[in-house]
């Protein structure tokens, strides 16, 4: 079983913010598997599919960012998710626009939901997609993740997450080092 947690804030005023990219990608990948994230459990809504006989849940938490670990770790408790199998997709102020970079450990980098993530569940070493998202230094960082995006940011933004779906059916088939190797570029 794999555990696919997409990041980002609940509720309609965070649609199309940058710290919302995690939900837009899952988002992308229900339209393309042809299932639906519409079921709640343990602070987070989820849909499930199965792929090469093997479950796989996706997840948006639906506790604020800095939150994000609480939920994650339900999940990882009920349905007995070994950490090797969680991909984390979220936002990344040190990547350009659009720009993808898969990592498999690391620090949080500044990104209070993944750091959440690495304190309830004791560990940095989970897989992760980032997405880039810039970073504007005139504007404090609080206020730009939650900030909209502008028409060309979004533009780039819906570029990269048709890309996803791609990177997740690659996900399932190539171990994480070949992931790594053809989308780190």
């Amino acid at each position: 079983m794999k555990l696919i947690v997409g990041l980002g804030n609940p509720g309609t005023e965070y649609n199309n913010t940058r710290h919302n990219v995690g939900f837009m990608a899952l988002d992308k990948l229900s339209q393309k598997l042809n299932f639906e994230i519409n079921k709640s459990k343990f602070d987070g809504i989820y849909g499930e599919c199965i792929i090469n006989n093997e479950k796989i849940i996706f997840l948006k938490p639906q506790k604020y960012m800095n939150l994000s670990g609480e939920v994650v770790r339900k999940y990882v408790d009920f349905f007995k998710i070994k950490t090797e199998d969680i991909l984390i997709i979220n936002d990344d102020l040190d990547l350009p626009v659009g720009k993808i970079k898969i990592k498999y450990k690391g620090s949080c980098g500044g990104h209070n939901g993944l750091r959440n993530i690495e304190q309830h569940l004791n560990t940095s070493e989970y897989k992760r997609i980032k997405i880039g998202i810039s970073n504007n230094k005139l504007f404090d960082t609080k206020d730009y993740v939650l900030g909209k995006f502008n028409t060309e940011d979004l533009n780039l933004i819906n570029e990269t997450l048709d890309k996803i779906p791609q990177i997740f059916d690659d996900y399932l088939k190539y171990s994480f080092d070949k992931l790594m190797s053809i989308y780190n570029q």
